[in-house]
């Protein structure tokens, strides 16, 4: 992010505040798996208080937003570290990033139309069991390698 950006935001942004057990609430995340994120490099720097506890800022709780997103589209732990270091890389790492994007929203597009046919064939069943639909319908259904096609 730009310095401007940052600046744009405000300064508590990044201002250490949140402990981890504030950070599993608000998150839906364990304090486990926080520690886990932290340690292998999927979270940056966790600022620490005078005892030496985490403390989150809202760019952390932002960041695991983006996390969270990015589970959803299913990608791999492995990628999302590989976005972390790129993302620390700076700028200069902006055409990778944007390729990693470009691919996962292409795989979530898929996602989205076989799910928009599972949820063809789920309701063709559903009329069919409330007597709307014939039983016996034209081979729209094949199954493919791929799964179900309607």
């Amino acid at each position: 992010m730009s310095e401007a950006a940052r600046n744009e935001r405000g300064s508590d942004w990044e201002q250490p505040r949140y402990s981890i057990g504030e950070v599993a609430e608000r998150s839906g995340l364990s304090r486990d798996t926080l520690r886990w994120y932290e340690r292998i490099g999927l979270m940056d720097y966790v600022g620490r208080d005078h005892a030496g506890k985490r403390r989150f800022s809202n760019r952390d709780l932002e960041w695991l937003a983006l996390i969270g997103r990015l589970r959803t589209t299913g990608m791999s732990v492995a990628d999302m570290v590989r976005y972390a270091e790129l993302v620390r890389a700076g700028e200069s790492t902006f055409p990778e990033r944007l390729e990693m994007f470009r691919n996962t929203r292409a795989e979530v597009l898929a996602k989205i139309d076989e799910l928009r046919q599972t949820v063809a064939v789920l309701d063709y069943k559903i009329d069919v069991y409330e007597g709307k639909a014939q039983l016996a319908r034209p081979a729209t259904i094949t199954v493919q390698r791929e799964g179900i096609k309607v």
